[in-house]
């Protein structure tokens, strides 16, 4: 990487980093405005919305990051633009594919961020603030470790390795004690709930006392349990949060048992393209700059980045609801949009040049 390479490199970054020290407290702002309605529900306190937002936050920067990317290309190469820099590259005989590459190595540091933060601190930070606000608006024993959903039902502690809906349990554990003495184990496969009952499937069943073990297997019996679907719901992060082998591993799964596994494609694919978009959206802003690099003001770049962002995002979620509604491919609903918004950008650059 040469010189200019990184000197434009590090002005997209430093865009997009401003950028999200900007959007990221406002969001963060209208989150806790939103929260303050549920503090005082039980023990629901202020410092717990606090936290929640806090751990909320991480979800919140790695959705925004293609539109922060964008916005932050335009704020870093504006800025070059408006120190008559990008006019002296171009007078130097650097050609626009030379900036569009300078600043695309940028966008490539800048992805890696993003995959780094959707695929590895969202999905716990937000599974974490879900379970903690739950637990605090209704008392509820429940924790969410590595090792799966924990909760205290009566007398029994409940382990629930796989929540793939409110309704729908795998590999679930039930250990029922009396005093500091274990009296039964029990594993089933699954769980569904049907007609206001939870229903166990593949059973087996150990008896403990202290002289032997007796285990019994049992196809399918009911389970009375305090755990309802609607708590449940609640701490299940959605399709969009999960990490991409978590929604590779649901989709399968719902394929395999013959169940609509819609959203997960769709967010699946979601977020293979995301990175793309981040590099999308600095490719998109070249356009913007070099198409009037002074007759325009950096404020009015920047409107114009936010026109283009929210004009992106609308097309996305559009062709999201279309690959739901209408059985179209998910791949290909999440792939369009960016190559739309690349090839109307490169037309662009064309009269540009």
């Amino acid at each position: 990487m040469s010189i200019l390479d990184r000197y434009l490199a590090s002005a997209v970054i430093g865009g997009t980093l401003l950028t999200l020290a900007v959007l990221l407290p406002l969001l963060g702002f209208f989150i806790l405005a939103d929260e303050m309605d549920q503090v005082g529900n039980n023990g629901y306190a202020f410092t717990d919305a606090l936290l929640f937002v806090t751990l909320s936050l991480p979800r919140y920067a790695y959705q925004v990051f293609p539109i922060a990317t964008l916005i932050g290309a335009l704020v870093g190469l504006g800025q070059l633009a408006g120190r008559s820099e990008l006019v002296a590259m171009r007078a130097a005989g650097v050609s626009i594919g030379r900036i569009v590459k300078g600043a695309l190595f940028g966008g490539l540091a800048l992805a890696m961020v993003a995959v780094l933060v959707g695929e590895g601190a969202a999905p716990p930070a937000e599974q974490r603030a879900l379970t903690m606000r739950q637990a605090a608006q209704t008392g509820s024993d429940i924790q969410v470790t590595g090792y799966g959903f924990w909760a205290r039902d009566g007398d029994r502690f409940v382990n629930i390795r796989e929540i793939q809906s409110g309704a729908q349990l795998r590999d679930i554990s039930i250990y029922r004690v009396r005093g500091k003495q274990l009296i039964t184990a029990t594993h089933a496969q699954a769980a569904s709930y049907r007609g206001g009952q939870w229903v166990l499937e593949g059973i087996q069943r150990s008896h403990l006392s202290e002289t032997q073990v007796d285990v019994e297997r049992i196809d399918e019996a009911g389970w009375d349990s305090l755990l309802n679907p609607q708590l449940l719901k609640v701490i299940v992060v959605e399709p969009q949060v999960l990490p991409v082998w978590g929604l590779f591993r649901y989709m399968r799964y719902m394929q395999q048992s013959g169940q609509d596994a819609g959203r997960y494609e769709v967010a699946f694919w979601g977020k293979v393209v995301h990175p793309l978009l981040i590099l999308a959206m600095i490719f998109v802003s070249i356009p913007v700059l070099m198409g009037s690099a002074r007759s325009t003001g950096l404020g009015v770049k920047i409107f114009f980045g936010i026109v283009i962002g929210i004009a992106f995002y609308l097309v996305s979620r559009s062709f999201s609801y279309l690959a739901l509604l209408y059985a179209f491919n998910p791949a290909l609903a999440a792939a369009l949009p960016p190559l739309l918004f690349v090839t109307a950008a490169m037309l662009w650059l064309r009269r540009v040049g």
